[in-house]
């Protein structure tokens, strides 16, 4: 018999002091997957998961396809008779940037007002430990089977994820698929997400000139490139600031509204700035396009000499609502920059990556037993269904490659928690329920079943 609610609560208060501590030892290894960084330190991070599930009586491998960075898999095959949940999240982690911005180190774990601070704490090596905080909590008891799929390379696109997943199919394959690398709508109310958006990054590059030239005696008639790539970028927005690309699918109905002052405030907003677009906020945000700029390649003002510049590079990330296509929106974005480009200037541009938008369908008996599990673990507040702007287009994968299993996908972040910026934090009582959630999730699975 599974353990009851009362027994897996006192289970999960005596496993947390030690879950935080191996939580804090991962946020001090720097495991960052994108290039120019020290490499070995995302194996250290592997090394460490793997430890933490050998530590919970799972097999466990460190797998990698090709160039691509470590991803850890750990299983405990299912007792006779019940199902097999696969739980994943990622060891890497984002740059931690100017290490000024931050108040505290970035890779020093520091507790400040209830929330534990550093890279990674909330995204996504606290889903780790959530992972083993409700493995913990069962001990020998464990009433499904189990499957850990741990990447190392989300950060950086999850460039290898396809070929990991297709080598390892059988080995990862599963009844339910719980994914922690989201967030909750608020604290004290969690959250099951059902739609991502899907994400499109690309260069677009203009030239006007063989080489710089005199600003002096050529400026006027001969157009610099910082200027063509001004005015193309700026022709990406209406004046109201919606998408301006035809051939990007946009729509509307989301369930909830995000308050425009505390999107405001979360997102730190400048007063008097004006927010784009029109609608509900969550459309916006959740079923819409958007397009941003997300660095300029061109001299720097303190060394900039009076001359006009030949070449200038930006890169933009271009998000797409659920129902569009990263092919074909590829090929609007180039198109519309082909168009718009000014006064006969050279454009080229070029696709980095790309990933799938999707849309979770949140019935049925695997979401019922979550539902129940998110209600019970945060003293009987419901979970919202909610979308998020950002992207994990791996889930597509796993709904093509494992159709006959519910996707769930979970997260421990709230809407401080900062992830990708400076002073990224967990908040310490959110992730005490996130862990006791995950453990009656267990439990109802297994119920389920039975």
């Amino acid at each position: 018999m599974s353990l009851t609610e009362d027994e897996l609560r006192a289970a999960i208060a005596r496993e947390l002091p030690g879950v935080r501590a191996d939580l804090e030892r991962l946020v001090r290894i720097p495991g960052i997957a994108f290039d120019g960084f020290d490499h070995s330190h995302v194996e250290r991070s592997a090394e460490a998961v793997a430890e933490l599930l050998r530590g919970c009586g799972l097999e466990v491998q460190i797998v990698r396809a090709g160039a691509g960075h470590p991803a850890v898999i750990g299983r405990r095959p299912a007792p006779p008779g019940a199902p097999t949940v696969l739980l994943y999240a990622h060891h890497d982690v984002q740059p931690a940037g100017d290490p000024a911005l931050w108040t505290s180190d970035p890779f020093e774990p520091v507790e400040r007002d209830g929330r534990l601070y550093g890279r990674g704490a909330a995204d996504d090596k606290a889903g780790v430990m959530a992972h083993v905080a409700a493995l913990r909590a069962f001990g020998d008891e464990l009433p499904v089977g189990v499957v850990l799929f741990i990447e190392g390379e989300e950060e950086y696109g999850s460039d290898s994820l396809d070929e990991l997943v297709q080598t390892h199919k059988e080995l990862l394959r599963s009844d339910v698929i719980v994914i922690a690398d989201s967030g909750n709508w608020d604290i004290g109310v969690p959250a099951l997400t059902t739609s991502l958006r899907g994400l499109v990054n690309c260069f677009v590059e203009v030239s006007t000139l063989e080489n710089a030239v005199h600003s002096g005696m050529f400026g006027g008639p001969v157009p610099d490139a910082l200027t063509v790539l001004s005015r193309l970028i700026s022709t990406l927005h209406d004046e109201d600031g919606e998408v301006a690309v035809d051939g990007l699918i946009g729509r509307e109905g989301a369930t909830v509204d995000y308050p425009e002052d505390r999107l405001r405030h979360e997102a730190g907003v400048l007063d008097g700035v004006k927010l784009l677009g029109s609608g509900r906020l969550t459309d916006r945000i959740w079923t819409k396009p958007s397009i941003a700029v997300l660095g300029i390649d061109a001299p720097r003002t303190s060394e900039a000499a009076n001359a006009l510049v030949p070449k200038a590079k930006a890169k933009l990330s271009v998000r797409l609502a659920p129902g569009d296509d990263a092919v074909s929106a590829y090929a609007a974005v180039r198109a519309h920059l082909e168009k718009y480009v000014p006064w006969g200037a050279h454009v080229e541009v070029t696709l980095e990556s790309g990933g799938a938008p999707c849309v979770i369908d949140a019935t049925g008996p695997a979401f019922d037993a979550a539902r129940a599990a998110f209600t019970t673990a945060w003293d009987g507040v419901a979970p919202v269904d909610m979308g998020v702007g950002g992207s994990i287009p791996f889930i597509a994968t796993f709904q093509e490659l494992f159709p006959q299993a519910a996707i769930l996908v979970t997260g421990v972040e709230d809407p401080y928690a900062g992830a990708h910026g400076p002073d990224e934090s967990l908040h310490l009582g959110e992730f005490a329920r996130v862990c006791l959630a995950e453990a009656l999730l267990l439990r109802n699975v297994a119920e389920l079943e039975r």
